[in-house]
């Protein structure tokens, strides 16, 4: 006999506390069963017509952006180079979508999604050419530092959007993440952080299929990476990643939750890598051509452009005049990416911690002497040449 079995045993049994039960219905967090799209549906003829030419005209930059910085990563003019191609819609309605006073955090893929809230090009890819730290001010231009470790930026976003709220600040915080960034505990620790709080934060998923040779279904045995967001007590949306019209809305109805103090929303956009990961990797050990074939016919510049032609809303003047305005970047991209910079060796040592170091202030006095001593050499072997 049992101690549940005894006499009067039942009677004694602890009911659970409240605290055990769910706090929150889940049917209305859960995603739809298929991505939302407007560009091509009846939806389409609500959304402002210069919302979508704009867009538009992002969408064609941030390609051109995109090729040009592959050149440049071949050339030798940058280091490195992760390559948006593909997934230009998510990252331009990512930046449209947040008002001058809200904060974006980007992961290393979003440097376009820096650029079309207004960063400078050659600063989104400083970092990325090695010559300093970030490249630009966060504070000022409202973008957090491009972030190379996976989801690290996830919590950070969180943090900041949660003491906005505590402060009174309006402030909405979008947080970029690719599918393997999902597979982090910083995206876990950061979600859960953000529902408990209700911070006003919106986290985009862009799932292009692939972390680096990993495909998502090697990551993951969910239905979808929005119905993670359930777990969370958050709700979870599923859209086209290449309807910029489609992600603008969706990430727009998320933002405006959170502002509402309603708290985060999770946002899968489901798009495609067309380039390789970065120029360090070969796509064809682990994807057939015929994979990026097929997506190819889902490109997000070309659903966006038939579906303006197809309503009259741009003309080949319109698209010509588009492409111009991207190659007038991308020029000025190129020859200032081509000059060399000055750099300043002792900048090494100003932004690591506020102060200094006992080890910081040794090595940066060592750097100091070798450097005037380079110097001095130089002077001397100058002095004896005349």
């Amino acid at each position: 006999m049992t101690v549940q079995e005894l006499p009067g045993a039942a009677a004694h049994r602890p009911t659970p506390p409240p605290a055990w039960k769910p706090i929150t219905d889940p049917a209305p967090l859960l995603p739809d069963p298929e991505p939302y799209r407007v560009l091509g549906t009846d939806v389409v003829a609500d959304v402002d017509p210069e919302l979508l030419l704009r867009l538009h005209a992002e969408l064609v930059r941030g390609r051109r952006y995109n090729a040009q910085a592959t050149a440049l990563t071949k050339q030798g003019r940058l280091a490195v180079y992760p390559s948006s191609t593909g997934q230009e819609a998510c990252e331009v309605a990512a930046a449209l979508v947040l008002e001058d006073r809200d904060w974006l955090f980007p992961s290393y893929r979003d440097t376009l999604a820096a650029v079309a809230r207004g960063l400078d090009p050659v600063e989104a890819l400083t970092l990325l050419r090695g010559d300093r730290h970030t490249g630009y001010d966060p504070r000022e231009h409202r973008i957090a530092p491009l972030c190379t470790p996976l989801a690290t930026q996830l919590p950070h976003a969180v943090g900041l959007a949660h003491a906005a709220r505590l402060k009174g600040d309006d402030v909405v915080a979008l947080a970029m993440v690719g599918d393997g960034g999902t597979s982090e505990g910083d995206f876990h620790e950061a979600l859960n952080f953000a529902a408990v709080w209700k911070a006003p934060v919106v986290f985009l998923v862009q799932n292009n299929g692939f972390a680096i040779s990993v495909p998502l279904a090697k990551q993951t045995a969910a239905p979808s990476l929005a119905h993670k967001a359930v777990g969370y007590g958050m709700p979870g949306r599923l859209v086209d990643g290449n309807d910029a019209a489609a992600v603008h809305q969706v990430l727009g109805e998320a933002v405006a939750r959170a502002r509402r103090g309603e708290g985060p929303t999770l946002v899968e956009a489901l798009t495609y890598r067309m380039e390789a990961h970065t120029n360090a990797d070969d796509a064809t050990r682990y994807r057939a051509d015929s994979e990026v074939e097929a997506w190819r016919a889902h490109d997000p510049v070309q659903l966006l452009e038939r579906e303006l032609t197809d309503r009259g809303l741009l003309d080949d003047a319109g698209i010509e005049q588009a492409r111009e305005a991207a190659e007038r970047m991308a020029a000025a991209l190129r020859d200032r990416m081509n000059a060399d910079p000055v750099l300043e060796p002792m900048d090494l040592f100003t932004h690591v911690y506020a102060e200094q170091t006992s080890q910081l202030r040794e090595q940066s006095a060592a750097l100091r002497a070798e450097l005037d001593a380079e110097h001095d050499h130089h002077e001397h072997s100058a002095e004896a040449g005349r």
